[in-house]
């Protein structure tokens, strides 16, 4: 009961974390290109993009590696990428927009593209590992051919309500109470949870070891 209720605790933190960088993450970057269509177009392909690339090599980690604890640095790193995300990303987007000539207008393709490049700057990373978290962890949890359908769907369904949560918390509480360098440092700290759990649930999820086999009278020392 402990296992299930830290492995849908943890993905549904994965999926929480996901969607209040997306949503928080639109806010921040209309800072600099402002609050259009195409901001909201980047940031949601950046993260969906970072979301497929994430399921795929993590469930290839997952069968290389099988060690929950695996996920411990990279959720570390992600961790301290999103808590000092208000401390040096506004030069580099400040160095995405200032690189045309404040002369001349921005040509439309790169009115479309800057929030791109933009959002893959600040958000991709950070996506991305959080979205090894749910193929690893069905690795983990199914340990029978049988129950891969079950426990599959539950890991996910776990986080798709922490990204449901995400969205209403992020768009409905947070950004009417809390900063925005307050909200990524949150945030941050919550993937340096899931890092600190991860080597927890290696514990929890290390296979028992098989009984030592016992010498018998006719064997030869």
């Amino acid at each position: 009961m402990m296992l299930r209720i830290a492995t849908a605790l943890f993905v549904f933190l994965g999926g929480f974390a996901v969607m209040v960088l997306e949503i928080i993450g639109a806010l921040y970057l209309a800072k600099d290109f402002g609050g259009s269509f195409y901001v909201w177009t980047s940031q949601i392909g950046v993260i969906l993009i970072a979301l497929a690339l994430g399921y795929a090599i993590g469930g290839a980690l997952a069968d290389r590696f099988q060690r929950a604890g695996f996920l411990a640095l990279p959720m570390a790193v992600a961790g301290l990428f999103i808590f000092f995300i208000p401390k040096f990303t506004p030069p580099l987007l400040e160095a995405i927009v200032m690189r045309h000539p404040v002369t001349q207008d921005i040509p439309a393709v790169w009115i479309k593209l800057d929030p791109v490049l933009g959002s893959a700057v600040v958000f991709f990373l950070p996506c991305f590992v959080l979205a090894l978290i749910s193929p690893y962890m069905v690795r983990m949890t199914a340990r029978r051919l049988d129950q891969v359908g079950t426990i599959s769907g539950l890991i996910y369904a776990a986080s798709t309500v922490g990204s449901i949560a995400g969205v209403f918390v992020s768009g409905y509480i947070f950004i009417d109470y809390l900063s925005v360098t307050t909200i990524f440092r949150a945030t941050g700290l919550v993937a340096l949870v899931l890092a600190g759990l991860s080597l927890a649930m290696d514990k929890w999820l290390r296979p028992p070891e098989p009984p030592a086999k016992q010498q018998t009278g006719n064997e030869s020392p």
